[in-house]
Order: C-alpha cells, then sequence, then structure tokens
C-alpha cells in the first residue's frame, strides 16, 4: 500500500501542476487608458535665406530712389550696377534729383542724351567697396567716369562735392551705397 501512497501522492502533485498550468491567468487590475494620440505636427522647414540683394535691388525696392532707378535704366547700367563689383555708389534721392533745374531729368532721359546721363550716374560711382570708417580719410576718390570727386569732412559731416552724405553703408552683395542729398555733375 506504501507504493500505491506513492503513485497516488505523485499523481495528485501531476495532476494539480497541470490544472495550475491550465487554468486562465489572473486577469491584471484594470489601467487608465493610454492618452489619445496627437496628431503630429511636420517639423517646420527652414526658412530659405532670401539671395543677397544687389545695388540695383536695394534702390529698386526703395520709395527715395525712383529717379536714381529710372535714370540707370535709361543709361542702360542696370545689368552692371547688378554685376559683381564691388563698387560704391553715392546714391541720390528723388529729392536731390529735384534740386536740378526744371526739365533736367526729363531731357537726361532721352535716348539722345544717353552718353550724359551714363557720365552723370558712372560720375557717382567708385571701385571698390568704401565703408564711412574709410569714406572719411579720403580727400578725393576716382570715380568710374575717371574724374575725381572731392572728399571733405566738415562740421562732423562728410560731402562729395558738394552734395552731403546723409546715409551711410547700405550694404549690398556687390558694394555699399552711402545716399547723397544732391546729383552730383562731373567736371566739363
Amino acid at each position: 500500500m506504501k507504493g500505491t501512497r506513492k503513485t497516488l501522492i505523485g499523481t495528485l502533485i501531476v495532476l494539480s501542476l497541470v490544472l495550475a498550468a491550465c487554468a486562465p491567468a489572473a486577469t491584471p487590475a484594470p489601467t487608465a487608458p493610454p492618452p489619445p494620440l496627437q496628431p503630429t505636427e511636420a517639423p517646420m522647414p527652414e526658412p530659405t535665406p532670401e539671395p543677397p540683394k544687389t545695388i540695383v535691388d536695394i534702390a529698386a525696392g526703395d520709395e527715395r530712389f525712383k529717379t536714381l532707378v529710372a535714370a540707370a535704366t535709361a543709361a542702360g547700367l542696370v545689368e552692371t550696377l547688378q554685376g559683381e563689383g564691388p563698387f560704391t555708389v553715392f546714391a541720390p534721392t528723388d529729392e536731390a534729383f529735384a534740386k536740378l533745374p526744371a526739365g533736367t531729368i526729363e531731357d537726361l532721359l532721352k535716348p539722345e542724351n544717353k552718353q550724359k546721363l551714363v557720365d552723370i550716374l558712372t560720375y557717382h560711382v567708385v571701385a571698390g567697396k568704401v565703408m564711412a570708417a574709410d569714406v572719411v580719410k579720403l580727400s578725393e576718390a576716382d570715380t568710374v567716369l575717371g574724374k575725381k570727386v572731392a572728399v571733405k569732412v566738415a562740421d562732423g559731416k562728410v560731402y562729395i562735392n558738394d552734395a552731403q552724405v546723409i546715409l551711410t553703408d547700405i550694404e549690398a552683395s556687390n558694394g555699399v551705397i552711402h545716399v547723397i542729398d544732391t546729383v552730383i555733375l562731373p567736371p566739363q
């Protein structure tokens, strides 16, 4: 009987192990539902850097230089002033052009006066990029026309010939613009 008892106990142990293995797993305690999925936002694209503006781009985008841009267009200088440069432009404002005698601008814009217009405009341009800190160290500068302009400092103001520089160092991709209050005319 002892052997039967051992067999019976062994069978019961095996049977209880089998039943335990077959029993359904305990149900886990309820948990909070996962947070709802949020729509993913596409990453913001990096802004495309604006290409650097040329002297002409800057002048064309500034209301003070309508006459200068019209004159540069009539003289056929736009492409040159959009070129690599560098150039320093002493840019007269529309108010500066308005100081010329009545009818002068209209006369200069005529096709037959193109060379005279080219001469006047190129007299406002110096080869190279000359910043204000450098201009004040000069007494004269060679223009693209091949004639010199006088540079002087008086009472803390800078003058190119008789035109006062009223705004300096407008940097462009191909040079710099200094704004003047008077159109400068080349010597005859």
